[in-house]
C-alpha cells in the first residue's frame, strides 16, 4: 500500500488534469491562475468546486504534494566545515561516494571552512529543508554551541540530526625525552612542575584543546596549552621537542609512534586502539571516567519532511553498513555507529552538557 506522501504526487497530477480540462492551471505553491472562464461548459460553480477540491487536497497532503517529487530528484550537496584532506573531509567523501551510488544522483562535497566550523554549519541551518543541502561535522559542532557567546544558530533546534556516523579515538603522546611512560607518570610530573609542562592541540577551543582541559580538571594538575593551526603542525612541534605533549587523532600519529619519533601515553576513549593494543586508556590507567571521542555527525536543516528523513536515514545506514565503507573508515580510526536520529539528538545533547561544564570551569571563550 502506498504511503500518504507517496500518493501526493499522483493525486496532484490527477487534480491538475481535471483543472486543465476545466480551463484552470495549478502552479507550485498553490498559486492559482484561471483561464477561459467564459467557456459555456465551465460554470462558476463547477470551477469553484474544483478549486476547493484541489486546495483541500494540497493542504491535507502538505509540502510533499506541492513539490510533487520524491527525494532525491537532483544532486545532493554535503558541506564540510573544515579544509580538504582532514579527517572530516576524508570520511565525508568516502561515505558520500557510496551514498551517491545507492541513490543514483551525484553527492557533491563542498568544503566551507572558517570560524571553527560555524561558517559551514550556519550555511546549512539557513538552507531549504529539502534534503539537498546536508552537513557532516565533528565534536567542534557541540563545543561551538557552548564556547561561543552568540553562536549564529541553535545546534539542537536549527538542524535535523540524521545520524551519528561513527567515532574514533585520540592519543595523548609525548616527546621521547619526557620522563613519563604512563598517565600516572604524567600526573606526578605535572605536580612536581606545576604550570611548566606544555601540551599542543590542533587549535584553541577544539576537541584536542578541551581534552587537555578535561584532564587538568579531573586530576588537579596545571599545564600550559599551546594551540596550532591543525594537527600536522602540532605533531611536528612535538617531534621537534618544542612542546612536551600533544593530543591528536590516533590515525594521524600512528606512523610517528611506530617510528619512535613520539611516545604514546594513553588512549582517550573507553577502549584501546586496535593498532596499539599495548597502550592503555586514560580511564584504566589512573583517571577513571575520562572519555573523549572524535565523533562524526550527519545533519540537515531543521524541518525536513518525515518521508525525506526516513529515506535519507535508511540510505545512510545502508552505506555505512557496507564492508567497503567500514574498512575505509577503519583505516582512519573510525568505528561505524550509524545511530537513529533520536539517538543522535540525545548523544549531541549529552556532549553539549559535558563540554559546557569544562568550558565554564576552565573559563574558556572562543577566540
Amino acid at each position: 500500500m502506498l504511503e500518504r506522501e507517496e500518493l501526493a504526487p499522483l493525486i496532484l497530477c490527477t487534480v491538475s488534469a481535471h483543472l486543465a480540462r476545466e480551463g484552470l492551471m495549478v502552479k507550485r505553491g498553490m498559486d492559482w491562475k484561471q483561464e477561459n472562464l467564459n467557456h459555456p461548459r465551465r460554470s462558476p460553480m463547477n470551477q469553484a468546486k474544483l478549486v476547493s477540491l484541489a486546495i483541500a487536497t494540497l493542504t491535507a497532503l502538505g509540502p510533499a504534494c506541492a513539490l510533487g517529487q520524491a527525494w532525491p530528484a537532483r544532486p545532493v550537496r554535503i558541506i564540510v566545515p573544515f579544509p580538504p584532506a582532514g579527517g572530516v573531509d576524508t570520511l565525508t567523501r568516502t561515505f558520500g561516494q557510496k551514498l551517491s551510488e545507492q541513490i543514483g544522483v551525484n553527492v557533491l562535497v563542498e568544503n566551507r571552512p572558517g570560524a571553527g566550523g560555524t561558517i559551514g554549519a550556519d550555511a546549512v541551518a539557513r538552507a531549504p529543508a529539502d534534503g539537498y543541502t546536508l552537513f557532516v561535522s565533528a565534536p567542534e559542532f557541540a563545543i561551538n554551541a557552548v564556547i561561543r557567546e552568540k553562536p549564529p544558530y541553535d545546534a539542537l533546534k536549527d538542524f535535523t540530526h540524521i545520524s551519528l556516523i561513527g567515532a574514533g579515538t585520540f592519543i595523548l603522546a609525548s616527546h621521547p625525552s619526557v620522563p613519563a611512560k604512563t598517565v600516572k607518570d604524567v600526573i606526578a610530573l605535572a605536580r612536581v612542575r606545576p604550570g611548566q609542562l606544555t601540551y599542543g592541540s590542533s587549535g584553541a577551543g577544539g576537541i584536542n584543546h578541551l581534552s587537555g582541559e578535561l584532564l587538568q580538571i579531573m586530576t588537579g594538575i596545571r599545564w600550559i596549552h599551546v594551540p596550532f593551526k591543525g594537527s600536522a603542525p602540532s605533531t611536528a612541534a612535538l617531534m621537534s621537542g618544542d612542546i612536551d605533549f600533544v593530543f591528536g587523532s590516533a590515525s594521524s600519529m600512528i606512523n610517528s609512534i611506530r617510528s619512535g619519533r613520539i611516545k604514546p601515553i594513553g588512549i582517550t576513549g573507553t577502549k584501546r586502539y586496535e593498532e596499539l593494543p599495548e597502550v592503555p586508556t586514560l580511564a584504566e590507567s589512573g583517571v577513571p571516567g575520562y572519555e573523549v571521542l572524535g565523533w562524526y555527525g550527519f545533519y540537515g536543516p531543521a524541518g525536513m519532511q518525515p518521508q525525506t528523513l526516513k529515506r535519507l536515514h535508511a540510505e545512510t545506514v545502508r552505506a555505512l553498513s557496507t564492508p567497503e565503507v567500514k574498512e575505509k573508515l577503519s583505516r582512519i580510526g573510525v568505528d561505524v555507529i550509524a545511530s537513529t536520529p533520536e539517538e543522535f539528538t540525545t548523544f549531541l545533547r549529552n556532549e553539549m552538557a559535558k563540554w559546557s561544564k569544562v568550558v565554564k570551569q576552565a573559563k574558556l571563550k572562543a577566540e
